[in-house]
């Protein structure tokens, strides 16, 4: 896992290239603050939009498909590794320390577009809450291709060894499912194999297989409650699990590849929903409990009243027969908590993509709702 380093002088990069037939990719990225500064809990939206603007400067069409694609998202995007201290109702970084994000592309246009990018790098990134220097350009994950994870030899017994290091979840039946299962685990890389690989195989075949032979040997995890994306929380897991196989397992070698490959692309695509937001950063390995990364407990209080807020809407709408109650009740909740967490009507319905007018009357809506209950 990346580690912030100490303030020191942007260092000579080499300019990164790989072939032309690379589908998989992570690049790091070595951040220094302009000036000390504060950045709101649900800061991974402004790097999602930020990384999202540099592709439609150059592909308006890939941003397009980036942003609007109803298929499998062809990137992810992490946190920022580095020393984020609460400071009231933000999250304080200073120019004394750097910190490391990382992007990753899963998709052969992406990964071409990455290698283009780079040719001519840009050596700023400005957010709304701040600025910082890139000091560096590096490799977080190899370049590859599908079919190169395929060759990679199966260990003696076949284990995997995963760790999750920002809180990872599933959906279930339109809840979070904070739980390592191998069926989720699994079903969550196999989607982005069949949509990216060129190798789509057999949905719910491979998934009874999983269902039937995949087995957890030992886990060391920990929930966490968190906000990710534009609006609402998100109830995640941290921590390493082992996998292994069960049974008669080892009579289909063609889903022990498959299983095993999956799990090699598991530090590329991530693990779980909101994989664009920093959530369900995955890494192979086991990590000592004090390695994962916890939120700071400024994202814990805004995630915990935007779930209490939700529940409390929900409830009321659907006792007066509104319809979409709980979408327009999490957004209502995410609107409130945030305000009263200080931010602005302006900044928050930039950042939800919503009018001004429209944010202002959701709040007055949600401060009434919240009086009558």
């Amino acid at each position: 896992m990346p580690l912030s380093t100490r303030k020191r002088s942007a260092p000579t990069t080499p300019k990164l290239t790989w072939n032309q037939d690379t589908e998989l990719v992570g690049l790091q990225l070595s951040l220094q603050p302009h000036q000390d500064f504060v950045v709101p809990p649900h800061y991974s939206t402004e790097l999602h939009s930020w990384f999202l603007d540099q592709v439609r400067r150059q592909d308006f069409a890939l941003s397009t498909y980036l942003h609007d694609g109803q298929s499998e998202k062809p990137f992810t995007i992490s946190q920022l590794h580095g020393p984020l201290q609460s400071q009231g109702r933000s999250l304080q970084l200073t120019t004394d320390h750097s910190y490391q994000w990382i992007i990753t592309a899963l998709s052969h246009p992406l990964a071409q577009w990455m290698n283009q990018w780079l040719q001519a790098p840009p050596d700023e990134i400005h957010l709304r809450s701040g600025s910082f220097k890139i000091t560096n350009w590096s490799l977080a994950h190899p370049p590859t291709t599908y079919a190169q994870l395929l060759q990679t030899p199966i260990p003696e017994p076949p284990t995997l060894t995963l760790s999750f290091l920002t809180p990872t979840s599933f959906r279930r039946k339109g809840n979070h499912l904070p739980l390592p299962l191998p069926v989720n685990v699994f079903h969550s890389y196999l989607r982005r194999w069949n949509d990216f690989s060129g190798e789509a195989v057999d949905q719910d075949d491979f998934l009874d297989w999983v269902d039937e032979f995949v087995i957890i040997l030992r886990h060391q995890i920990q929930s966490a409650k968190v906000m990710a994306g534009k609006s609402g929380s998100v109830t995640g897991f941290t921590g390493s699990v082992q996998f292994g196989l069960a049974g008669k397992a080892r009579d289909d070698t063609e889903y022990v590849e498959l299983w095993f490959v999956l799990g090699l692309l598991a530090p590329y695509c991530g693990t779980g929903h909101k994989t664009t937001f920093g959530l369900g950063q995955t890494t192979s390995g086991w990590l000592n409990s004090t390695e994962t990364s916890s939120p700071p407990s400024i994202q814990d209080l805004l995630a915990e009243r935007i779930s209490e807020l939700t529940g409390l809407f929900t409830a009321q709408r659907k006792r007066q027969g509104g319809n979409r109650a709980t979408s327009i009740a999490e957004t209502w909740a995410t609107i409130l908590a945030r305000r009263e967490l200080g931010e602005s009507l302006q900044a928050i319905a930039a950042d939800l993509e919503m009018s001004y007018e429209t944010v202002k009357t959701y709040a007055k809506l949600a401060r009434r709702a919240l009086q009558q209950s």
